[in-house]
């Protein structure tokens, strides 16, 4: 993806945000695969229920009027979230706005949001690890795991 991404944005200085907490690892090993310079910013967001759908907690600190937005995200499970955040970038006037993915679920979407660039298609089956966790625990694990939360 690093590959790809540095050839797509050559001559460029593309501008990647990573959505907290999941993405920051997939954010750091995605900006250091990458072969071009860059720059790189931090949103954090928190789902909730209701209509309004989505919190922003943390905004970024670089504008990106004019900038070519990298959107960086661990999972795309209903789309509601990665849909909020791209239409508030949108907003913002950036030069070009890209999903880019390390895992897609097959199901359940509820919002279909394309997006450029996708490491893995999953099955509905949770993972922890590399940043994703299961109420705040594994997230420090190096790679994906399946997770069941089924009692032993």
């Amino acid at each position: 993806m690093g590959a790809a991404l540095s050839r797509a944005y050559a001559g460029k200085l593309p501008l990647f945000i990573g959505l907290l907490d999941s993405a920051a690892i997939f954010l750091a090993d995605l900006t250091r695969a990458v072969t071009i310079p860059c720059e790189f910013d931090v949103m954090a967001v928190k789902p909730l229920d209701g209509p309004s759908g989505v919190r922003i907690d943390k905004d970024t600190a670089i504008p990106i009027e004019g900038r070519h937005v990298i959107l960086v995200e661990n999972t795309y499970a209903t789309g509601r979230t990665l849909r909020y955040v791209m239409q508030t970038l949108a907003a913002r006037g950036p030069a070009s706005l890209v999903a880019c993915l390390l895992l897609g679920r097959r199901e359940p979407r509820l919002v279909d949001i394309p997006f450029e660039y996708l490491g893995f298609e999953i099955s509905d089956e949770r993972v922890v690890g590399y940043g994703l966790d299961a109420d705040g625990r594994y997230r420090e694990l190096p790679s994906l795991y399946a997770y069941d939360a089924s009692p032993v």
